[in-house]
């Protein structure tokens, strides 16, 4: 099985508003992704998949709907001061943690058709959450 992996970097905001301790406040992340996808053949140009399609699918979408960015459980309070002042933000039906984040990558991932087969984000150098199915 050949596999190859894209790595992206954003930076995001969250709170977690379930969690009993210091992640229930508002902070911030410098996260890496990771997208692994995976396939038993190589193509015609001896690849599994070029990095650019990779990026094509996922770069600009991360950019522009996660990259700075408050991400927020839909019923955190602060939705409601967001979308009064105009701020963008994203809003997730439950609390937006390293695995939720994970999950929401790997769907889009494979909604462009990327033969993913985990996507890891990294919070912090030393954590991380995945997703495969």
């Amino acid at each position: 099985m050949y596999q190859a992996t894209k790595q992206f970097s954003f930076s995001y905001g969250h709170r977690l508003i379930k969690h009993k301790g210091k992640c229930e406040r508002y902070h911030g992340h410098n996260g890496l992704v990771e997208v692994i996808c995976e396939g038993p053949a190589l193509n015609d140009n001896r690849m599994l998949i070029d990095f650019d399609v990779v990026s094509k699918a996922l770069k600009g979408w991360i950019d522009e709907e996660l990259d700075h960015r408050m991400i927020l459980n839909e019923k955190d309070p602060m939705t409601e001061l967001l979308k009064k002042k105009g701020e963008k933000y994203v809003s997730m039906p439950d609390d937006p943690t390293a695995e939720a984040l994970a999950k929401l990558i790997y769907d889009h991932a494979k909604s462009h058709g990327l033969p993913v087969k985990k996507v890891n984000v990294w919070e912090t150098p030393t954590s991380h959450a995945a997703y495969q199915e």
